[in-house]
């Protein structure tokens, strides 16, 4: 690989937390290039729910700030909905307390209030948050990346130390597991349906006693319902007895979804990891690499703040 080696960047992974590293980096004025297995189409940032939310994050105190930035940026791309994927859209937030929602939104989230009776049959938080159609989201991070003259590459990596240039940003996901090798990084299996929208406008998110979840998202075109997390399921395929029964607990929300036309099933594996790991290691041979993984469900959520970070990180190494 040695006939590679340049002055540029390379990031490993086109998900959600790789593009939006990458053109952080482009748009810093770094030659970069995305190396990607799949698609970006077919990564698993492409099948989430992506609604604007902290979720099963650590560290809090980082994941609240990274958060917070990835907020600013998504109320900007809102105003430019069909390219950018973004729309602020009011929902609730079934079982959530209105002081701890403050107390990580604080004054970032205006409106934020207990939802009302008429809204949600038990506590709640209503709440206008980023809900981000994914492929759309993806594609617009794709060409925003070509245009500050990123690339992205098609390729597999088995070796992290394989890439020649002096900087390499891992942002592989549930593959840092055996990249890095990292085996604290584990899959949380997310099922979903995708249904005619029967006219829903807001969403809403909801766990039952027995710690079922049950979401509805609004995208345009269709009603992406949910959801399971099913901790260290590695299967892809989607259950038809699950789906069945994410029907049954949506429609129990919104009686308007029972009957709604399937028009699609999918299946994620959110990389999830007791902390994010986001850092800078110096290589043997003195390149660096920069670790950006470990996000679980709210890479959304976090990627900008992530992003950002790692980017900095990235272009602050020594480039010998």
């Amino acid at each position: 690989m040695d006939s590679e080696r340049d002055d540029g960047i390379v990031v490993i992974g086109a998900g959600v937390i790789g593009l939006t590293t990458a053109v952080v980096l482009a748009e810093r004025g770094r030659r970069v290039r995305v190396w990607t297995r799949d698609p970006v189409g077919r990564t698993t940032s492409a099948v989430a729910g992506a609604l604007w939310w902290p979720y099963r994050i650590e560290p809090v105190a980082l994941a609240r700030a990274w958060a917070l930035r990835s907020l600013e940026v998504y109320e900007e791309l809102a105003a430019h909905p069909a390219r950018t994927g973004v729309r602020m859209v009011e929902g609730v937030m079934g079982e959530a307390r209105l002081d701890g929602a403050r107390a990580w939104a604080g004054a970032r989230v205006p409106g934020l209030r207990a939802a009302t009776a008429e809204e949600y049959r038990g506590p709640g938080v209503w709440a206008r948050l980023p809900l981000i159609d994914m492929p759309a989201h993806l594609v617009w991070l794709r060409e925003r990346l070509l245009r500050a003259g990123g690339r992205v590459e098609e390729r597999t990596v088995s070796d992290l130390g394989g890439a020649g240039a002096p900087v390499v940003v891992n942002c592989t996901g549930l593959g840092a597991r055996e990249l890095v090798p990292d085996r604290s990084v584990r899959p949380v299996r997310g099922q979903l349906v995708v249904v005619e929208n029967p006219g829903v406008r807001t969403w809403t998110v909801s766990t039952d006693a027995s710690g079922q979840l049950a979401y509805v998202f609004p995208q345009p075109g269709r009603l992406l319902l949910g959801g399971t997390a099913e901790e260290g399921a590695w299967s892809p395929a989607p259950d038809p007895a699950v789906a069945e029964a994410i029907v049954r607990r949506c429609a129990a929300l919104r009686p308007e979804i029972a009957g709604a036309r399937v028009l699609e099933h999918r299946v994620g594996l959110r990389p999830a990891r007791d902390t994010v790991r986001l850092e800078r290691e110096r290589r043997p041979d003195g390149r660096v690499l920069v670790h950006n993984y470990g996000h679980g469900g709210a890479g959304v959520t976090v990627a900008w703040g992530c992003a950002e970070e790692a980017a900095t990180l990235a272009t602050a190494a020594p480039a010998g």
